[in-house]
């Protein structure tokens, strides 16, 4: 009885969230922070993304017209979805901060009713710092109409550098 309680136990660690195998070490350059209510980091408290651990996540392209823009664009990054599921994130809302520290928050519920991706390309090409990079975050405005408002708009902060999962 003991040994199959104990191979019961081995067979379920892999599954045991207290063991769960936390993220790999950016070896690039840091592009991104995630910290607050998320399970999954590389660093205390934090999950640091360089511009290859975003690409190995599932991509999405968004062909859309944006108030930012002249006619339909189109932008490549993972969902924010797919991001929030990797670092294991359980809360409500989202602070999204860029370089120039303006802030917006998002709730969770945005990223599972549209697919916002989280861009690091811009027709075809990474964003650079002047042209809103490095990360943008691009809601399917051309997809959905009813998500061209004043409300979403300030959600779609460019340069993004750092999001806090808020509960």
């Amino acid at each position: 009885m003991f040994l199959k309680l104990k191979l019961l136990l081995v067979l379920l660690m892999p599954f045991s969230p207290a063991l769960a195998v936390s993220l790999p070490a950016p070896e690039g350059e840091v592009i991104l922070r995630i910290h607050g209510a998320i399970s999954q980091t590389n660093k205390p408290g934090i999950a640091a993304f360089d511009m290859a651990m975003l690409d190995a996540l599932e991509q999405r392209q968004t062909i859309t017209e944006t108030p930012w823009y002249e006619g339909p664009q189109e932008f490549t990054g993972p969902t924010l979805a797919a991001l929030l599921a990797h670092v294991g994130a359980t809360g409500q809302a989202l602070r999204i901060v860029a370089i120039n520290d303006y802030a917006a928050t998002m709730p969770v519920s945005d990223t599972q009713a549209s697919p916002v991706i989280l861009a690091s390309r811009h027709e075809g090409r990474e964003f650079s710092l002047r042209e809103k990079g490095p990360l943008f975050v691009i809601y399917p405005f051309s997809e959905m109409p009813h998500l061209k408002n004043e409300v979403i708009f300030s959600r779609s902060v460019w340069q993004v550098m750092s999001i806090e999962v808020l509960p």
